[in-house]
């Protein structure tokens, strides 16, 4: 008996034509990128939304499937803040950030690699054990240093040492990091996990560091999705920072993209983690998605996935 596809299904897309086309354009990025070291930062309304918690992790699978090297790195502030109010504990901010005490930084810890990074690790293994989670803290993987004695045990990376999650990549594993560094003494501290994100891409001098966020990229009007910027450089960036077209909540993100190329990081990627697959839009389709951060202007850069 002969089977016919119905114009219901076709609307959706699942036409034999479409997806060939979709796997053919998809091909020579997955040539270019076969080996290379991907680093993922994974948070905001991407990681509190089950069915976005789940393409993301199809979408980990999938580059590993295909011969790249992804590894996560979330953050879980909201998560942290949720189970302070349980337990009746105030947050305090300061500039954005949160001061945390010995019993904020206790919370934080159990958030981070006790319960955010195991969810992660958990729906990325239902498709295989690909997936192991660890902190900062293992394998001296962050050095880090107290930021400023105002916000407690909050730390900035004094360096990284990847030799751990190169270990994990060469046993083609999934590395799932959680923000909490330590310093030469075993003091710990919660760090941003954007700042993280860039200073391991620029140890492992990842292909590319890519920022889940909850705006489309970077906006010149924050009001207006139409001002997203496709591409742009390290000075390019730094002259929007210095005229103040980017501003305010924007500021860290794109500080943490610049850092991230200026440390040896080939490219860095601001998308929009509310967009189901938007991943696999970034890099493996010719039109991209979102914002794409070079070191410098290239003469091919205009062909460059």
């Amino acid at each position: 008996m002969t089977e016919t596809i119905d114009a219901a299904t076709q609307n959706r897309g699942f036409e034999p034509a479409r997806r060939a086309e979709a796997l053919i354009e998809a091909l020579p990025y997955i040539q270019q990128f076969r080996g290379a070291i991907v680093v993922i930062k994974f948070g905001g309304n991407a990681m509190v939304d089950a069915q976005l918690s789940t393409t993301f992790a199809e979408d980990i699978v999938l580059l590993r499937s295909v011969g790249l090297k992804p590894v996560v790195v979330h953050g879980g502030g909201p998560q942290i803040g949720e189970l302070l109010t349980k337990l009746g504990k105030e947050s305090e901010f300061r500039d954005g950030l949160r001061v945390t005490d010995a019993e904020t930084l206790d919370v934080a810890r159990m958030v981070l690699v006790g319960k955010v990074g195991r969810d992660i690790v958990g729906s990325i293994n239902v498709h295989g054990a690909y997936a192991v989670g660890l902190s900062g803290e293992d394998g001296g993987l962050i050095l880090a240093k107290a930021r400023d004695a105002a916000l407690g045990f909050v730390g900035d990376v004094v360096e990284v040492r990847p030799n751990i999650i190169e270990r994990l990549l060469a046993e083609d594993m999934i590395p799932v990091v959680s923000t909490i560094g330590s310093d030469e003494s075993g003091q710990a501290y919660n760090i941003n996990a954007d700042t993280v994100a860039g200073a391991l891409a620029g140890a492992l001098h990842a292909e590319k560091v890519v920022y889940l966020t909850d705006v489309p990229g970077l906006l010149t009007d924050i009001a207006d999705p139409a001002s997203i910027v496709a591409r742009t450089t390290v000075p390019e960036l730094e002259a929007l920072i210095a005229d103040g077209t980017v501003a305010g909540g924007m500021i860290p993100k794109v500080r943490a993209c610049i850092d991230a190329v200026t440390a040896g990081a080939k490219s860095a990627h601001m998308l929009d983690g509310r967009v189901p697959h938007v991943l696999l839009l970034e890099l493996f389709t010719n039109a991209g998605i979102g914002t794409m951060i070079l070191p410098q202007p290239s003469p091919d850069s205009e062909d460059s996935p």
